[in-house]
């Protein structure tokens, strides 16, 4: 049990520091872009679900592979707050509230949204080349799949827990989504799947931007301030430097 426990202070002790202190001090304020895309998302659910609603939300927020290439693009920002028709709503705002919590905590809402938004495209257009390629493809996709409305924030969520686990040094949590997602992918072969992994694809392809630009870039920490209990305050958010540095003797304990 302690060593478990060590794996999981030296594993996500940084990221819960990060998080509780900074939710500590400003609650709910500290989450307010997170907050809006949940209630967002519920608003979308509630209007697709009725008989004059449906046919707007796909207008404006459906994406298919099958569509011309702008009206898609154009689509792809409010597609990710367009919960599957198919799935249970109430999963996608877990999603969005847990991952886009913590991610605009510690990461800031810039950051969070082009993580989450490169995310989300590259699986869109990753799907025009899968169908492109085919399914006898290793990274093909059936015809069919051009007609599935692709939408929800799953490839966002993906991508920035991939992020925030290189960034906060989870680098095992963050080989666990990725692996998770080839299971997915080796079970079932669907498009989401395989979006899920052009995601991860394109995140890393943004870490190694970040790690070229700050080669010697460490964990990031809370910064500490006299007079808060154990001397933290919030972590680097949108509105704080979000300079890097060795990690706490609080978080390596």
């Amino acid at each position: 049990m302690n060593r478990l426990a060590r794996w999981a202070r030296a594993e996500w002790g940084l990221l819960y520091v990060t998080v509780r202190d900074t939710l500590a001090g400003r609650r709910l304020r500290a989450i307010p872009m997170t907050l809006g895309a949940v209630a967002l998302t519920a608003v979308v659910q509630v209007v697709q679900n009725q008989s004059w609603g449906y046919g707007p939300v796909q207008y404006l927020g459906a994406v298919r592979a099958e569509d011309s290439l702008w009206p898609a693009l154009l689509r792809t920002p409010l597609s990710l707050f367009v919960p599957a028709l198919d799935l249970p709503v109430w999963g996608a705002l877990i999603q969005i509230l847990f991952v886009f919590g913590i991610a605009e905590i510690c990461l800031g809402r810039l950051l969070t949204l082009v993580i989450a938004y490169t995310a989300t495209l590259t699986g869109t257009l990753y799907a025009r080349v899968g169908i492109g390629l085919g399914f006898d493809s290793l990274l093909g996709l059936p015809a069919s799949d051009a007609r599935v409305v692709d939408t929800g924030p799953s490839a966002a969520v993906v991508g920035l827990a991939v992020f925030l686990g290189w960034r906060y040094g989870a680098r095992r949590t963050a080989g666990a989504v990725a692996a998770a997602m080839a299971v997915e992918v080796m079970l079932k072969g669907n498009l989401a799947g395989k979006e899920h992994l052009a995601a991860i694809a394109a995140v890393v392809v943004l870490i190694a931007i970040s790690r070229l630009r700050q080669p010697r870039r460490g964990r990031p920490r809370p910064r500490t301030v006299p007079g808060r209990p154990g001397g933290h305050s919030p972590a680097p958010g949108p509105h704080r430097s979000a300079r890097p540095v060795s990690v706490t003797a609080r978080a390596r304990r």
